[in-house]
């Protein structure tokens, strides 16, 4: 259960409530419904940036072969069926639908975007959901058989990944030309009327849609990155959804008649990244007076050891994020496939961390700086502070940055950080996905660790990985994925610190379908009953 606490302005609820009983009590579907989300895309490119913000606004517009229901369990998509063929290849059986400029959906169109997606420019690549495919072969319009070349049991679950374009686009479409619209044509339950970055995304029914239609005909979908002013949008009115419901007003709108709140557990994973891929001289780390050093201590196990258990993680989700968190010590929270029972958070102990910075060297600490988002994640900023404060208590003199996640994305994948407060959305529901995108040795060309920011490297964690990956048996998979996240843990190649929980707000003559992987998608609303 969600932490209650004081609600802190009265009079303004008051006020925001009789606001909102002006409003009709049920909304107009014919007139354009908004919601507000903490954040926008960073292209309107399918397969530009493998990251929720992006993901949750093309599935308006897109749909996968196979889609994920609430709790990320595989369902049905652009594909009716699927079944594995011989020893290394799959079967998918395609159903009928258009894309938006009327031109029907066949396995070409399958063949062509798996051709396109590894091609794309991207600071975080899809490539990690077609690196096992070896071969394509369409059979006739509606059969599509994809060739792994060895086992590999989740080719269905790595389509849930890969947004479906019409081949009709022609050789190389640049990711400009989804930007300006021009070429944002998918079979999605919207068509796109309008983009304007880090502002809003206008869009309408596609009522030649092939699934269940949504129950708003016109949206827009704002984006406001202040958490106070997105909780003001929707008691004033002028939103009807709003998500990252912060935490400190969850109370308040608790008690109030004219909103709902919607909950699930994340499959997010808030973790700090350690960057490890230089020896020599660490960028904004230096020895405790400031002095320059010419090694990198995060390549230290013990260093990283140290300020993993210097953080009180459940001070963290108790005092920061108000209950409205899990604290972990792995990538997925309970009841997910590969969760490891026996893995707990790491046990906060300040004088074990300051003992293990000692024994590898820094008896007296140093300097680094923390980087977080301000606006990406449910008090990203705040938990960076609690954790410098933490650190601070070992003799690691930390200093904290918070920036737009804009400027984060520009630096973290160069390795310009020393550290930083990042998340990871697990949408397939199992640790496969994490582990190869997050911790795998960084490989652009096998699509491996295409988010592992910190550039750590285990060839031992890569082939526990590899096997994984080629075993279909569900339960021999699961063991080694759970070999694979021990590893990973204890050697520190990141430090998980809780999983959200994801919390919306809408009000109260709607229903909205909350799910695990945090998307906010609008055809997830509708009237209540």
């Amino acid at each position: 259960m969600t932490q209650r606490v004081p609600w802190r302005t009265a009079a303004a609820a008051a006020l925001a409530i009789w606001l909102l009983a002006l409003a009709p009590a049920h909304p107009a579907r014919s007139q354009p419904i908004t919601v507000a989300v903490a954040g926008g895309p960073s292209s309107l490119d399918p397969h530009y940036q493998n990251v929720s913000l992006n993901i949750q606004v093309s599935a308006h517009f897109y749909d996968a072969l196979v889609a994920m229901d609430a709790h990320a369990r595989p369902m049905p998509g652009l594909a009716e069926s699927w079944r594995p063929v011989g020893e290394h290849a799959w079967e998918f059986k395609l159903r009928s639908a258009r894309f938006h400029d009327g031109s029907e959906f066949t396995a070409q169109d399958v063949a062509y975007t798996l051709s396109r997606l590894p091609t794309v420019n991207s600071p975080s690549s899809f490539r990690t959901y077609t690196n096992a495919i070896k071969a394509v072969e369409v059979v006739d319009p509606h059969t599509i058989r994809i060739d792994t070349g060895t086992v590999y049991p989740l080719l269905p679950i790595d389509m849930a990944g890969v947004f479906i374009l019409p081949h009709g686009l022609g050789p190389q479409p640049a990711t400009e030309d989804f930007n300006s619209g021009k070429l944002v044509i998918g079979t999605g339950p919207y068509r796109l009327i309008s983009y304007r970055p880090g502002d809003r995304v206008e869009m309408a029914r596609n009522e030649t849609y092939w699934g269940p239609k949504p129950a708003f005909g016109q949206v827009i979908y704002r984006i406001i990155g202040n958490g106070a002013a997105r909780t003001a949008s929707l008691l004033a009115g002028d939103a009807a959804l709003i998500d990252q419901v912060p935490p400190a007003d969850l109370a308040g709108l608790a008690q109030n008649k004219a909103v709902k709140l919607w909950q699930a557990t994340s499959l997010r994973v808030i973790y700090l990244m350690l960057e490890q891929s230089r020896d020599g001289a660490e960028p904004e780390v230096s020895g405790p007076q400031g002095e320059p050093l010419t090694v990198n201590p995060l390549r230290d196990l013990r260093v990283r050891r140290a300020l993993s258990m210097a953080i009180n993680r459940e001070a963290i989700v108790s005092q920061v994020m108000e209950g409205s968190a899990i604290a972990t010590g792995q990538l997925l929270p309970a009841g997910s496939f590969s969760y490891v029972p026996d893995l707990p958070p790491p046990t906060y102990d300040v004088a074990r961390a300051k003992a293990l910075l000692a024994e590898a060297g820094y008896p007296n600490g140093f300097r680094i700086t923390l980087h977080s988002p301000k606006d990406r994640y449910p008090n990203d900023a705040k938990v960076a502070q609690a954790v410098g404060q933490m650190w601070t208590r070992i003799g690691v003199q930390t200093a904290v940055e918070a920036s737009p996640i804009a400027v984060i994305d520009s630096h973290i994948n160069k390795q310009d950080y020393p550290a930083a407060v990042l998340g990871w959305s697990t949408a397939s529901g199992e640790a496969s996905n994490a582990l190869r995108a997050l911790v795998a040795t960084y490989d652009i060309n096998l699509g491996r660790g295409t988010a592992n920011r910190a550039r750590y490297s285990n060839v031992a964690l890569d082939a526990l990985i590899t096997k994984a990956s080629s075993t279909a048996d569900d339960a021999a998979r699961e063991q080694l994925l759970q070999q694979a996240t021990r590893l990973a843990m204890e050697d520190v190649a990141l430090a998980p610190l809780y999983h959200q929980k994801n919390n919306w707000a809408t009000r109260s003559d709607l229903t909205y379908r909350a799910s695990a992987d945090e998307g906010t998608r609008v055809f997830n609303l509708r009237p209540a009953e």
